[in-house]
């Protein structure tokens, strides 16, 4: 069904949108049944058909990535159709309506009627779009590996505003599996099923006139080898929702493949999730870059196992030329963890022109000025802004005023809080912990650090990558400054520190500011003070990343089972009893005495057959002396 305006009557419909209407209609084709061995998982407004074998890949623990990813697409779609006259409505959402609260005058109240009557005809005449109906001016989405389809089908009934729905998948198992679920929910005139190479697709689509407007690529693993194709098939100021879970990768365990993958080395460091978002921003404006592209990121989360970014993609020759000014390389200390960021290009405005040139550095020394430990050198990454601040208030809002639309509504509405209170300008964090691990000393509440920042001048806030997290303006020697001070009111026992042990050396300097750890009413953020839900906690044992599903079908081991098969490769044959004791500490205190009374049996059975032998010698010896005397 196409988008409709509502004060146009039934008879005028033409005869092909009636034909789709019928063609989609779950009543006049009636669902598949079920197949020997399904099950069906619902989410949101969608029933899956699943196979009991895992022969395609589903995670449950995903939920709230395409709740969130509704929502995103929902308010994307609202900005970017109200532009081609079309309005969005979402089922369950009330209409923000501006009235006047004035009872004595009458004559306001007459003028308020006349505006909204006037606001009102003006809605009917515009085009109206709703889930589960056919925009024939709504956007294209692409979803590149969508396995069940689970993901897909959700668009179809629950975001509006969309003419088609291609959801592709490499194995013919899933794509056959896509085109039921899609007939089992009656989505089949919106939604239709590809078995294709997802880049092979996406470089198919890569002409102006069709391109998507929407691509979700929710991958199993990395996106990389993705990335180059979905610049170029998105449409000008299209929506990218991206998705890594290769974390270990990201978070610094391997920086050379980090490097491979992203063009950027990853390091070990508090900060690591934020960095792992900044690294994937970077990729995807420096590929989009090769084609005249550039990136807009609306929305950039680190959640559970996964992080996910929603960006937008806009041509422009002059616009690609700012791209070196927004990537930075990252200086980490890896004694104290300092951390300080140096642009790889610089842009001055020269009267009506702007001015590209190199940037000067490094900004640090050989050496950190704090501890006297070397530096690692991470990035590049990008370090502007990675959220949109307008964007994310508009989903937060609409979320909070509708929060029975999705499951996890409350955690998208506290994850959302805590970005909008983050400082869009400062890139990365600290933690309070690793601040007081370092030189050893006690943990200072969060709420008294961010006091003290507050008192010192600096801006702070808090992140949601990380709980413990403080993002700060102010330079690491402030910080530490502050560090100091509560040193002296939680002083460490000097005399056990090593002279060349960072604390040593942080301590050893007094500070040069005088901390105020005050509690202020500003430290406290609202989404602490209103008790939101920011960080889940986990469901169940085993809840992160599942098995990959087999393209030949069935399922890979289970992770689990890797596990118990990797373990106890020790030496010693028995060490059941070890096993039993709680402390990780005592077990290898165990093993090391079991090791160690190996290692003494075969030197007593060595020292046994060298007695053995001096004492053949020794007879030898004796018979000879014998045999001379006579």
């Amino acid at each position: 069904m196409g988008c409709r305006a509502p004060a146009e009557p039934p008879a005028e419909l033409s005869s092909s949108t009636i034909d789709i209407q019928t063609a989609g209609d779950p009543k006049e084709t009636p669902p598949p049944e079920l197949l020997p061995g399904e099950t069906v998982v619902k989410e949101g407004k969608a029933a899956i058909l699943f196979p009991n074998a895992n022969e395609v890949f589903y995670n449950p623990v995903q939920e709230f990535n395409r709740d969130l990813t509704c929502a995103v697409i929902t308010e994307f779609a609202r900005d970017l159709l109200a532009e081609r006259g079309v309005k969005v409505v979402v089922p369950g959402e009330k209409e923000k309506v501006l009235v006047s609260l004035t009872e004595e005058d009458p004559e306001v109240d007459a003028e308020a009627d006349l505006t909204t009557e006037k606001k009102n005809g003006d809605e009917e005449s515009a085009v109206v779009a709703t889930v589960g109906e056919k925009c024939e001016l709504g956007l294209r989405v692409l979803e590149g590996l969508a396995a069940s389809g689970l993901r897909s089908v959700r668009f179809a009934l629950e975001v509006p505003g969309l003419l088609s729905i291609t959801a592709n998948d490499f194995s013919a198992k899933a794509a056959a599996l896509i085109a039921r679920n899609a007939q089992y929910n009656g989505v089949s005139h919106l939604l239709q099923a590809s078995c294709k190479d997802a880049s092979m697709l996406m470089y198919e689509k890569r002409g102006k006139k069709e391109r998507y407007d929407v691509i979700d690529l929710d991958p199993y693993g990395s996106p990389s080898h993705f990335l180059d194709a979905a610049v170029q098939a998105v449409s000008e100021g299209g929506l990218l929702c991206i998705t890594c879970t290769d974390m270990a990768v990201m978070a610094g365990n391997s920086g050379e493949t980090c490097y491979s993958k992203y063009g950027s080395v990853s390091i070990k460091a508090k900060y690591c999730h934020e960095m792992a978002l900044r690294i994937i921003l970077h990729s995807l404006d420096q590929r989009a870059g090769v084609y005249q592209r550039y990136i807009q990121p609306l929305l950039s989360v680190s959640v559970d196992f996964y992080i996910r970014v929603f960006v937008r993609v806009f041509t422009g020759q002059a616009t690609v030329k700012n791209s070196a000014s927004k990537q930075a390389l990252v200086y980490n200390c890896v004694g104290c963890g300092s951390f300080h960021l140096q642009r790889m290009g610089r842009r001055t405005i020269n009267g009506k022109h702007m001015k590209y040139s190199a940037a000067s550095g490094p900004p640090v020394g050989t050496e950190c000025e704090h501890c006297g430990q070397r530096h690692q050198l991470g990035g590049p990454l990008w370090a502007e802004p990675i959220h949109d601040s307008q964007f994310v208030h508009k989903v937060l809002s609409a979320v909070a005023g509708n929060p029975s639309r999705f499951g996890t509504a409350k955690r998208i509405e506290g994850m959302l809080s805590v970005v909008t209170e983050e400082l869009d300008d400062v890139p990365l964090y600290y933690t309070v912990d690793s601040l007081s691990s370092t030189i050893h000393c006690n943990t200072p509440p969060l709420l008294k650090f961010r006091s003290a920042l507050l008192h010192a001048g600096h801006r702070v806030s808090i992140s949601h990558a990380c709980k413990n997290a403080i993002k700060t303006d102010a330079p690491s020697a402030a910080i530490w400054d502050i560090m100091r001070c509560w040193e002296k009111m939680n002083p460490v026992k000097r005399e056990k520190l090593s002279v060349t042990s960072p604390a040593f050396k942080i301590l050893s300097t007094e500070p040069s500011l005088e901390a105020c750890f005050t509690a202020r009413e500003d430290a406290n953020p609202q989404s602490r003070k209103r008790h939101l839900t920011r960080f889940q906690e986990n469901p169940h044992a085993f809840w992160g990343p599942k098995a990959r599903a087999k393209a030949g079908g069935g399922i890979s081991t289970n992770l689990q089972d890797k596990r118990k098969k990797f373990q106890n490769k020790r030496k010693i044959t028995d060490s059941s009893p070890l096993k039993n004791f709680p402390c990780k500490r005592f077990r290898e205190v165990g093993l090391g005495i079991s090791t160690i009374h190996t290692h003494n049996t075969h030197t007593s059975i060595v020292l046994c057959l060298l007695q053995i032998s001096l004492f053949l010698v020794f007879f030898v010896v004796l018979h000879l002396c014998f045999m001379f005397s006579i």
